[in-house]
């Protein structure tokens, strides 16, 4: 009960974290902090220097933008479902977390890594993880 318990706040955690995460890429992408973790590793990727072409800042504010608006809004459903549905141990919760975080993954890494965007891979691996080790640790308590 006790290990439920704790990774069902990890879930909660996760998602409340996400939801930040989100809102930040939404409204803070053109900033030095995003510049830093994150424009400064992608932007090489595609533009061949950290600093975007001045002609794409606009496409680059609004895909971000509506990036980061899509990843709070999974943030917000990943902690509804742990603090929820999860929480009162309805399979339904665990396997709509577990496909759905399969489905992410899967796809968003296959991408990633076809547009040789490894640091995004390497983040997606670091938040399949952080996911993934809960909802393994708290399957048998969905068993029943």
């Amino acid at each position: 009960m006790h290990n439920f318990n704790f990774w069902q706040r990890w879930l909660v955690a996760l998602g409340i974290i996400i939801t930040i995460f989100g809102l930040a890429l939404a409204f803070l992408n053109q900033t030095p902090l995003f510049d830093l973790l994150f424009n400064n590793q992608i932007n090489p990727v595609f533009w061949g220097t950290q600093l975007a072409p001045q002609e794409v800042l606009p496409f680059q504010a609004w895909i971000y933008g509506v990036l980061g608006a899509t990843v709070a809004g999974w943030g917000v459903f990943l902690a509804f479902l742990s603090y929820y549905p999860f929480k009162q141990r309805e399979k339904w919760a665990w396997n709509c977390l577990a496909l759905g975080m399969l489905v992410w993954f899967l796809s968003d890494t296959t991408i990633s890594l076809f547009y040789r965007v490894y640091f995004n891979a390497a983040f997606n691996l670091l938040l399949f993880s952080a996911a993934i080790l809960p909802l393994a640790f708290s399957r048998k308590a969905f068993n029943s």
